[in-house]
């Protein structure tokens, strides 16, 4: 998927998975140096109330949230309904910039932050739970404060009209992905799949790409151990990520008018690597029409055959160099988003990501005519660095949580063979990585002559829990 937010636990479809005994994450945590505990003044900033702002009230629409199952740190509800030939989507977000008093101790912790760090044995929060799940999250039944994009859009899903402003809402349901995809469908729904499958189509059109890569998840289970899962993104999950992205372009849009903002860009995949990607298609399966963009053809692979995840895996390399771009004196040099196809900005995950609350402040200033916050314009230029540190303690994270979870499952499996498939390659074709059929593993394989998209037989070489690494090698 392209750039729609943050690392969380995935919600699709369980394509497989694998059982694993009980699992220390402890190691992890000190290992990789997770924040420290919210401090005593920080704690007790956060469970204050709300600054008291002028505000709408929408407590009257039926608004509902989607998110992954046991979710409780609920920064987006929607309500998204058939408009004449197009569509009304009403988008409230958290708005923690009530709670988070600029310059004050709870604003430098989780400055320091910078997003939420999610492990199978629990999160490491943004911001402090009595806040991130409680006071400022969307939760069922509650009168919150957010801030609520109105987008009124024709039959393609283009914007109309556009308004942002804070309000109070009142969700009146929290749904699950599983449940949307079972059949759940309140009112605030029955524009969803007919918005996302335009929207999806909408981003291909203008050169977007939509990646669904697989991705492995740690789950526990009910019996106290865990299991390996991987997943694929589930329709009700795509769908919903283009409201966000759809409001995210929006948002971009009101900052590039009013010369001032922060941009979450990516620039265009070089020709190189787009060439590379064509010429392996054939031997992965894939069909790659004369004429066809990458996404187009991207959006055409199955990533639940083991040859289709290989490919989705190589067309990553076409999503490299996002980042953040600030600007306060008109329009930067580099304003697009190349998964996205038009230019983006990160205003809906505030409770789970630092750099929304600035955005979003950036927004409601604009749409209302009002100078930016001095505290916001002072924030920006640092962001960018604040969020690629950020982002990558996320992604270390999550990279550990999984190899130390392959290690401890495949321990006893030394000298085992497996089906495999090799999904990206390395130093000539010496080393590269492989995909398992079945566990569900991908891991490190070191021999001559790897190929992407190579079918072999693998046999495990090491799996060291302590050391955290699996390592195969060709069995022929």
């Amino acid at each position: 998927m392209a750039d729609t937010g943050i690392a969380r636990p995935a919600a699709g479809v369980p394509t497989r998975r694998l059982r694993a005994p009980e699992i220390d994450f402890a190691a992890i945590r000190a290992d990789l140096k997770t924040p420290p505990d919210f401090t005593p003044d920080a704690l007790a900033e956060a469970a204050a109330p709300p600054a008291d702002l002028p505000r709408t009230d929408l407590t009257d629409v039926p608004f509902v949230t989607v998110d992954p199952p046991g979710s409780r740190d609920l920064d987006q509800a929607l309500h998204l309904v058939p408009d004449g030939d197009g569509f009304l989507l009403r988008y409230a977000i958290a708005d923690v910039a009530a709670f988070v008093r600029p310059g004050s101790v709870l604003d430098r912790e989780t400055a320091a932050r910078g997003v939420t760090l999610y492990l199978p044995d629990g999160r490491v929060p943004l911001h402090p739970a009595v806040l991130s799940e409680g006071a400022a999250s969307l939760l069922p039944d509650q009168v919150r404060p957010a801030v609520v994009w109105t987008i009124r859009t024709d039959a393609d899903a283009t914007p109309l009209d556009v308004r942002v402003e804070r309000a109070t809402v009142r969700s009146i349901a929290q749904l699950s992905y599983p449940e949307v995809e079972a059949g759940a469908r309140p009112e605030a729904l029955t524009g969803l799949a007919g918005f996302g499958t335009v929207r999806l189509d909408r981003v291909l059109a203008r050169g977007g790409i939509d990646l669904d890569v697989p991705e492995q998840d740690v789950e526990h289970t009910d019996d106290g151990g865990w299991k390996l899962v991987l997943r694929a993104q589930s329709p009700a999950e795509r769908y919903n990520a283009q409201v966000s992205l759809l409001t995210g372009e929006c948002a971009a849009a009101l900052m590039l008018g009013g010369g001032i903002g922060l941009l979450r860009t990516l620039p265009p995949a070089a020709p190189e690597d787009v060439e590379r990607l064509r010429a392996v298609a054939p031997s992965l399966g894939v069909d790659w029409p004369a004429g066809a963009t990458p996404g187009r053809v991207v959006a055409s692979v199955d990533p639940a055959d083991p040859r289709g995840a290989a490919f989705l895996d190589l067309a990553a390399s076409l999503l490299r160099g996002s980042g953040y771009t600030p600007f306060t004196d008109g329009a930067p040099e580099q304003a697009f988003h190349a998964g996205v196809g038009a230019p983006y900005a990160h205003v809906t995950a505030p409770l789970r990501r630092l750099a929304d609350r600035y955005a979003t402040e950036v927004c409601l200033a604009l749409y209302a005519g009002t100078p930016v916050p001095e505290w916001v314009l002072a924030a920006l230029p640092g962001l960018p660095a604040t969020m690629a540190a950020a982002t990558r303690r996320a992604g270390e994270f999550e990279r550990a949580v999984v190899d130390l979870t392959e290690a401890v499952l495949l321990a006893d499996r030394v000298g085992e063979e497996f089906d495999a498939a090799v999904v990206d390659v390395s130093g000539e074709g010496k080393s590269g990585t492989v995909a398992l059929d079945e566990p569900p593993v991908w891991a490190r394989c070191a021999g001559p002559g790897l190929r992407a998209g190579q079918r072999l037989r693998v046999r495990l070489q090491e799996a060291d829990p302590a050391t955290r690494r699996v390592r195969f090698v060709p069995a022929d």
